[in-house]
């Protein structure tokens, strides 16, 4: 749970993209000295955190989307601390905010860092005395400050275009290229495999959500090529697709492949492209359980502060907030890491404070620091960034005062172990046995999706484009499958689980998948073509 892995890819780009967002504002308060309401300029500051890894055309409506979630959740906390200065009431408030948060950042995929700033900034307004004649100019600083960080994010787009599709092809041909040098045998070469696959869907959603021009055209066939090494492993050279990974740094040529000469292998995109969303209630039914988790959790959380008599009870509900994830299991894993992240948190905060306090310019420096640091560290894990996310959040604090160090600490450290004890407990209180319905809807599609390529496979001359479809199909209901089953294996109190079966769908799908590659000729010279035998299970 507290292991280091590597950095990821792009951490330097929300790393510098909030100190960029944050420091124009907060200078700027400095200089008129109201820096007592940098909490409301930090609402909109911190949303150049989201959507570094999309496309620009779908980075703009999705940060769009998420300065109005961020602005509308203030709105809500705002109006209910003008309304009413009852604690219980303002937790309640704050603990369905939080399961509303949640539940439309996971249906929606926004990615990281997920719901949790935004229960973070709404939890901590509901705390700050507040006037319904404050509130229209308080929105008004987040929103301003939300346009500044909307044009951070964009910001790169103008150097290089392409960037996130580059970036999401190169991760795609050098997870291929790990599976590729396993030879499609040996220990670990089922995991490697799940993880390249799920690289390929990551990648064909991103040049899916782009589309753009011959740039597009060119990625989507080395996309292709990863697919191929997916399928023959044993005839696949890792180095060349580390070549071409490489190659898509910067603003170079994109490499083109000799033995893809045509376009017939994408065919079936545009019509992937043109397939209507998944409906929003599809996507909410599921996480109803989670929905009641975090609002169960974040509620008791914040009630048991109230009830050890600490300042500051949305702390605890925060911690509660951030602990939910997929199943138990994981949820267990967050809840370590956030107790061992925060506790080594406030040693760094009591070591920082005393240079804070020398000037509010240090202050704010500070919290630069804090919020680059953050984001440097905690894609290696998850406590690593809280060790930074705990001292800047207690110096937020001191943002409209300067408080008692020990105080704060006390306070931190009791609605830390109170947030994630009472959290945990709420997960498993509240089961979520629908995650075994789920596995049983993603077996089913996965199956369907295998036969409907294999009757394909039985034709003599099926479609190009269909073909292609039932391939890239299949491929998602295989990445799907994969990670509902590790959902569902990390719950607890359900029925038990077909792992049999899940694994001869595994198997089946990919053999399928498999003979769709070799039968629509995108393989390197010598591949024999694909009989309706090759994909009997």
């Amino acid at each position: 749970m507290l292991r280091l892995g590597r950095p990821s890819d792009i951490w330097f780009k929300p790393a510098f993209s909030v100190v960029a967002a944050v420091a124009p504002p907060n200078l700027i308060l400095l200089a008129l000295g109201r820096l007592d309401l940098a909490m409301y300029t930090m609402a909109g500051s911190l949303c150049a955190l989201y959507a570094h890894n999309r496309p620009y055309a779908a980075r703009a409506r999705v940060l769009a989307l998420v300065v109005l979630g961020m602005t509308g959740g203030l709105a809500v906390a705002l109006l209910a601390a003008a309304l009413t200065t009852d604690a219980v009431v303002l937790v309640t408030v704050g603990a369905l905010l939080a399961a509303a948060q949640k539940t439309l950042c996971d249906a929606a995929r926004i990615g990281p860092p997920g719901n949790v700033i935004l229960t973070f900034i709404s939890s901590a307004a509901l705390f700050a005395p507040q006037t319904p004649g404050q509130i229209p100019g308080h929105l008004g600083l987040a929103l301003v400050a939300g346009a500044w960080s909307w044009t951070v994010g964009m910001a790169p787009g103008l150097l290089r275009p392409h960037g996130p599709e580059r970036r999401a092809t190169a991760q795609a041909l050098n997870a291929a290229a790990a599976y590729a040098a396993t030879r499609g045998t040996g220990e670990g070469h089922a995991r490697t495999r799940a993880a390249a696959a799920a690289a390929v869907h990551a990648a064909w959603q991103t040049l899916l959500s782009a589309r753009d021009g011959d740039t597009g055209r060119a990625l989507e066939r080395l996309v292709v090529r990863a697919e191929v090494a997916l399928a023959a492993p044993a005839d696949t050279d890792p180095a060349r697709l580390r070549d071409w990974a490489r190659a898509l740094r910067g603003t170079g040529a994109v490499p083109r492949p000799d033995d893809l000469v045509d376009d017939d292998e994408i065919l079936g995109v545009d019509s992937e492209t043109a397939a209507p969303p998944t409906p929003w209630r599809r996507r909410l039914g599921p996480l109803s359980p989670l929905a009641v988790r975090t609002a169960l959790g974040c509620a008791l959380a914040g009630y048991a502060s109230l009830a050890l008599g600490v300042g500051r009870p949305y702390w605890a509900l925060v911690t509660a907030a951030s602990l939910y994830q997929a199943n138990v299991t994981l949820t267990w894993s967050r809840g370590v890491q956030r107790v061992v992240g925060n506790l080594v948190g406030v040693l760094a905060f009591a070591a920082i404070v005393p240079l804070a306090h020398l000037h509010q310019a240090a202050l704010v420096l500070s919290c630069l620091a804090l919020n680059f640091g953050a984001e440097a560290l905690i894609s290696r894990n998850y406590w690593l960034g809280s060790v930074c996310v705990t001292p800047m959040a207690l110096l937020i604090t001191e943002f409209a005062r300067y408080e008692d160090a020990g105080t704060l600490i006390a306070e931190r450290v009791a609605d830390t172990l109170v947030g994630a004890l009472v959290g945990f407990v709420a997960a498993v209180a509240v089961t979520n046995r629908r995650s075994g319905d789920r596995l049983e809807q993603a077996l089913g599609a996965a199956e369907r999706a295998a036969d409907s390529a294999a009757r394909l496979l039985a034709r003599p001359a099926p479609a190009p484009a269909a073909l292609e479809s039932a391939r890239r199909g299949l491929a998602a209901a295989l990445v799907d499958l994969r990670a509902t089953a590790d959902a569902a294996s990390g719950e607890w109190w359900q029925r038990a689980l077909p792992q049999e079966r899940v694994v001869a769908a595994e198997q089946n799908g990919h053999r399928t998948l498999a003979a769709t590659v070799r039968r629509q000729g995108l393989h390197l010279t010598g591949h024999n073509e694909a009989r309706p035998e090759d994909v009997r299970s």
